[in-house]
């Protein structure tokens, strides 16, 4: 079986794409191109399996695509209709009548001081139970940079789309996703729903490889 790399275009990556969409992981066209959205998509899967993050697709990604996810709910008596945001994976979960519909790749607060325009803080994402408190279509920019189709979940930090996915916790404190992921959860999420965000950052967390 041909491993398929970033770059790579052809049917064998529109197949992968229309898998990981049936998986709930890619939510962008099946365009045949391992672009950057296909990879954030792979990521997410190998992350549900506890595999490492890379963006290689060999056998065993194909192999991890027919078995069912090994992650288990971090609030297994959360309600029905969800968002968990799992910090020591680095995952986003949207959850309807209990059953997972949404999995993305995210990077949450990087835990660091930082100061911008003369006003400092700690890009902290917060660990609690919250709710979706407005939304804010489209792109919008702030003092702390552009953010894609937000839904704020408790003061100015939101789950949003961004450009800017890495596999580290590099944010200010949103849970950043990505943009073509961003879409299907702003249709999904709507104001009131529960956000349960858990774990905890481990620095050797932050040294995956791409």
């Amino acid at each position: 079986m041909t491993v398929l790399r970033p770059g790579d275009r052809g049917e064998e990556v529109r197949a992968l794409q229309r898998r990981l969409h049936q998986g709930g992981f890619y939510f962008g066209r099946y365009n045949g191109v391992y672009d950057e959205q296909t990879k954030f998509a792979v990521w997410a899967l190998q992350k549900t399996r506890r595999m490492m993050p890379r963006g290689a697709v060999g056998p065993e990604v194909w192999k991890a695509l027919d078995r069912r996810s090994r992650q288990r709910p971090l609030v297994p008596r959360g309600a029905a209709n969800r968002v968990e945001v799992d910090l020591s994976y680095q995952l986003l979960t949207v959850y309807r009548n209990r059953r997972p519909v949404l999995t993305s790749h995210i990077s949450s607060g990087a835990e660091v001081r930082y100061c911008k325009d003369g006003r400092c803080g700690t890009a902290i994402t917060p660990v609690g139970d919250f709710r979706v408190t407005s939304r804010a279509p489209g792109w919008t920019t702030g003092r702390l940079g552009s953010m894609f189709n937000s839904l704020y979940f408790v003061g100015g930090i939101a789950l949003h789309g961004s450009t800017q996915v890495p596999l580290r916790p590099a944010s200010h404190g949103c849970v950043r996703v990505p943009i073509t992921v961003s879409k299907r959860l702003f249709e999904l999420v709507k104001i009131g729903d529960p956000v349960y965000v858990r774990g905890k950052i481990y620095r050797q967390k932050r040294h995956h490889r791409n």
